[in-house]
């Protein structure tokens, strides 16, 4: 058994295999939560819709962390976009087979859905400037600074 320290943060995952796991379990939580629950008389039954938003966001959480320790950002972030298109696609058609309910007629899941791709926008987007950023400064040559002369009279 190998003695491995090393944190999950620093692994690479590739986009598409963490939406693939993804999608799979929302498969799973649809199958119980269909299995288990029900709804009041004459209200559908939107857990599908609940269970797609909810785990779109934990995919948008974590695809941003771990892009931020990615060696080839370009490639990874091309594969995270269509990884997240995906996973909202593949999703949404899940609710839809489990509710028998299109996202326009789930209430505010539509919008939801639309706070969490734009949230999963801005994410990317404070990830690559952040990691510019550090990668900016890592390339800079820091010297000592100056110290002040101070001439006495």
């Amino acid at each position: 058994m190998s003695n491995d320290k090393q944190s999950i943060y620093e692994r690479q995952f590739d986009p598409l295999v963490q939406a693939g796991v993804v999608l799979a379990a929302i498969l799973l939580i649809d199958c119980i939560g269909t299995a288990i629950g029900g709804s009041p008389e004459g209200r559908p039954n939107l857990f599908a819709w609940q269970c797609a938003a909810a785990f779109i966001l934990f995919f948008a959480l974590f695809n941003s962390i771990f892009m931020a320790t990615t060696k080839e950002r370009q490639r990874y972030f091309q594969r995270s976009m269509y990884g997240f298109t995906g996973l909202v696609v593949g999703a949404g058609l899940l609710a839809y087979l489990f509710t028998g309910v299109g996202v326009r007629e789930a209430g505010s899941y539509f919008w939801i859905l639309i706070v969490v791709t734009i949230g999963y926008f801005v994410f990317m987007g404070m990830v690559i400037t952040i990691r510019s950023v550090v990668d900016f400064a890592q390339k800079e040559e820091w010297n000592q600074p100056r110290k002040k002369r101070r001439d006495k009279k």
